[in-house]
């Protein structure tokens, strides 16, 4: 195109920017927009923000700060959006500091923040164990007339949760009751999660009670938050029951994943009901979730309790697992298991790598834990 003299306009700029983002190339991105800036074409707001949502994304929140410098150069006031994607971008780095300097400089170019703005920051303090400078942000945001969601008192809730501040967490709760805002499976799994957490299980079980009242289904969140709660009391029957509730859903979003299984394994192990947790563990293979390091070491933990010859018992256990996924076609999952193994000093035996190697000249995918298990073969 540009061989043949055709000048390109601000909506192709975009476009070719924006799939260089999708496809991860951000430097060749930022290069682009350096020539649409050279060929007189003049960047807007679309432009800027594919750019940093691209950078964020790929954890480079500082460049797209270093970006906003070259943004200002030229004119360009930033927006709300490029604002609360930065400062959220940020906070999920550690980069706390620079994120409320980022909040800062919002306030002196007068740039009003909107719901997304103050739900990073609440969300941000939050992740940083700072929920008391989240709650003054939330209240700055009630008296400037912005309304809170459920996205930002989730995040309060679970703030307040995470330091120990259980009393504040179930306040926030009463107050989005009493402001009517909407409440959704995230909002109800981050106080049962919470509850759970501080041994308020029969007042976690009233707010399940609540929520599907109101009609709002569970998702695996809210299902594993529960079980862990009951497993917890030593309720392993009702956390089953639980656990076949949700494997009878048609919805995939409640369907367990390999933590709901390893809070029930985790459960049975732990009340002694080893028959159980390794049926568990073969329904857990025939749906499909691949068994992880914490699954490994449940059944490590248990088989060095139960026997003297932890190393051939754990051995064992784990061979007869790698030899379930291969059956299963699941080559990476099975490697996961072998890099288990060699941590753990148990090395597969000669058939057990036998079987192993075909299966990963098959794979016309390589993921990350075939190549560690080749990579470790050829050592």
């Amino acid at each position: 195109m540009f061989l043949k003299g055709c000048v390109p306009n601000e909506r192709t700029y975009n476009t070719l920017i924006h799939g260089l983002c999708l496809k991860g190339k951000l430097d060749k991105a930022v290069s682009l927009l350096e020539r649409m800036v050279s060929s007189k074409c003049i960047p807007n707001d679309v432009t800027y923000s594919t750019l940093i949502n691209g950078l964020v994304k790929q954890r480079r929140a500082m460049d797209g700060v270093r970006l906003l410098v070259s943004m200002e150069e030229r004119g360009y006031r930033l927006s709300q959006h490029v604002y609360s994607v930065l400062i959220s971008g940020l906070f999920k780095e550690g980069k706390a500091e620079e994120a409320m300097s980022l909040w800062k400089k919002m306030g002196e170019e007068n740039c009003k923040p909107n719901i997304v703005v103050y739900s990073a920051l609440v969300d941000g303090l939050c992740r940083e164990g700072k929920p008391e400078e989240a709650k003054e942000i939330f209240e700055g945001m009630m008296s400037n007339g912005c309304l809170p969601n459920a996205y930002t008192y989730s995040s309060l809730m679970r703030g307040f949760f995470k330091a120990g501040l259980s009393e504040e967490a179930i306040q926030v709760w009463g107050e989005m009751v009493k402001m009517g805002c909407t409440r959704n499976e995230v909002c109800y799994s981050v106080l049962i999660d919470g509850l759970c957490g501080v041994g308020k299980v029969n007042e976690a079980m009233m707010v399940w009670s609540e929520m599907l009242t109101t009609g709002i289904k569970p998702d695996t969140v809210a299902y594993s938050s529960m079980i862990k709660g009951l497993c917890g009391i030593g309720s392993i029957d009702a956390a089953l029951r639980l656990y076949h509730e949700m494997i009878c859903q048609e919805e995939p979003k409640s369907q367990p994943d390999v933590v709901t299984y390893n809070i029930l394994l985790h459960g049975l192990c732990v009340h002694k009901d080893v028959s159980r947790a390794v049926d568990l563990l073969n329904s857990m293979l025939d749906r499909g979730c691949d068994p992880d390091v914490i699954t490994c070491n449940i059944f490590l933990k248990t088989l060095s309790e139960k026997s003297d010859s932890f190393g051939g018992e754990g051995r064992k256990f784990l061979e007869e697992l790698v030899v379930r996924l291969l059956k299963r076609q699941r080559v990476s999952g099975a490697c996961k298991i072998v890099e288990v193994m060699l941590s753990k000093y148990l090395a597969p035996k000669v058939s057990t790598w036998e079987m192993i190697v075909p299966e990963i000249c098959k794979a016309k995918k390589i993921s990350a834990s075939i190549d560690k298990c080749w990579r470790n073969l050829c050592t």
